[in-house]
């Protein structure tokens, strides 16, 4: 590992010399070749830079047949005791309830207000529903490509409800870009789970009093934060930990869905995001760190959270029993089983693109993955006062943008450990729960 003082000019340097590094048999990125450096920025929330992984094998059922997101596939009462035990860890309390009002706490706190969650307050849970309707108005479900899953999203929901003490009537779940399966809306708005909404694109209402204001000037069309998100005190980032024909999807692209524009089924298109994607560069301007420092959005967010039950090796593949077993340890093999949390956006989405980078099971199928500058946005965001673009970041408001959280990258793929692990005061600190 890198010595801890090394300044960022060597650390960039070093990265893009990694960049060029291939394996001469197919001419791509190494596997597990982010440059490792000091860490960039400062981790944040109730126990800063913290991100906690539940495994639990027994959470998946699945045996290959079938569609992947089947409930039967899933024990719905193992995966509601990994997210209230992650809520737990995350907010340094014993139990779901202390540590569900440890970060409502965090959160107000850092916008200078005191106190926790007040009953009333509303909360928009960002899914990720890209797999579902991608080509029509289909409300079945019925693809193999990924979105949400939905045993994962009932814990979650349940845990607000039992745990914090949320109204069902004060949540709703939101992605318009997509539409909510039926099924789906069905199993998260039962018994106490009554009076919750779901906002897709065919019901979704565009605020345009609240434009999307970036802090780069570029091509597009403009771009409406959703009613639901105005008029929410907090958000919840509930993105999916697979990988994505540009790069990585996680928490910090899951807002590509949070915006409405005049394209109902593409609105990233339309809007001229991709093109910031598709270039392959270290030290751009990146709209997905516009979106994490939004005032609106990221600003709002209270939790983030990655399904990892079951990974896609990108947004566009058929999830299958064989590609969505992971090679790297623990899972030898095995369905990844897992979830995680953080208060930082910056630390999960750092830990994610290591559990990625690191994973042939994606990679081998997805060189895009394997691409190293697909990190872009997380040293963007982790410098973000002064990041390697030049762009003068801002929170949609006029406001410069603060610190955004920690990037760093753990010390090995066995081992899985980053600076706070290692006993440092500063960098991402990965806490692991598993039976």
């Amino acid at each position: 590992m890198q010595k801890a003082l090394l300044m960022f000019a060597a650390g960039f340097l070093l990265f893009r010399l990694a960049a060029c590094e291939t394996d001469k048999s197919n001419g791509r990125s190494v596997p597990g070749g982010y440059p490792r450096h000091e860490p960039y920025g400062t981790g944040i929330g109730a126990m800063p830079g913290r991100v906690v992984w539940s495994y639990n094998p027994a959470s998946v059922e699945w045996d290959g047949s079938g569609w992947w997101w089947e409930t039967e596939h899933f024990d719905e009462d193992v995966i509601l005791n990994m997210v209230n035990a992650s809520i737990a860890s995350l907010g340094g309390a014993k139990t779901a309830k202390a540590g569900w009002n440890a970060l409502f706490a965090a959160h107000k706190k850092s916008r200078g207000m005191d106190g926790g969650y007040a009953t009333g307050e509303k909360i928009a849970v960002k899914a990720n529903i890209n797999g579902s309707a991608v080509f029509g108005d289909d409300f079945s479900g019925k693809t193999q490509m990924s979105y949400t899953n939905p045993v994962l999203l009932k814990a979650l929901l349940t845990s607000l409800v039992q745990e914090g003490g949320v109204n069902p009537s004060d949540i709703t779940v939101y992605d318009v870009s997509r539409i909510f399966p039926d099924y789906m809306v069905n199993l998260c708005t039962e018994g106490i789970l009554g009076g919750i909404q779901f906002v897709g694109r065919n019901n979704g209402t565009a605020d345009t009093a609240a434009p999307i204001r970036w802090s780069h000037t570029f091509s597009g069309t403009a771009n409406y934060l959703p009613a639901c998100v105005t008029g929410a005190t907090y958000i919840i980032n509930l993105a999916n930990l697979k990988g994505h024909s540009y790069g990585i999807t996680l928490c910090g692209k899951n807002h590509f869905g949070s915006f409405i524009n005049g394209n109902r089924m593409r609105p990233p298109e339309k809007a001229g995001l991709h093109q910031w994607l598709t270039k392959s560069q270290m030290g751009i301007y990146s709209p997905i760190v516009d979106l994490m420092a939004n005032a609106a959005l990221g600003g709002k967010t209270v939790l983030y959270m990655l399904d990892a039950l079951i990974c896609a090796p990108s947004e566009g593949s058929s999830i299958t029993g064989r590609n969505s077993k992971w090679q790297q340890p623990p899972f030898n093999g095995n369905y990844t089983a897992s979830i995680f949390v953080s208060q930082d956006p910056v630390a999960i989405d750092s830990v994610g693109a290591d559990f990625l980078n690191n994973e042939p099971a994606v990679t081998e199928s997805n060189p895009s993955a394997a691409d190293i500058t697909n990190e872009n946005y997380l040293h963007e965001a982790g410098l973000v006062g002064a990041p390697p673009s030049g762009t003068q970041y801002t929170d949609g408001n006029g406001n410069a943008a603060a610190n955004l959280g920690v990037h760093e990258h753990w010390n090995n793929a066995a081992q899985k450990q980053y600076s706070r692990n290692l006993g440092k005061p500063e960098g991402i600190e990965l806490v692991w729960i598993h039976e």
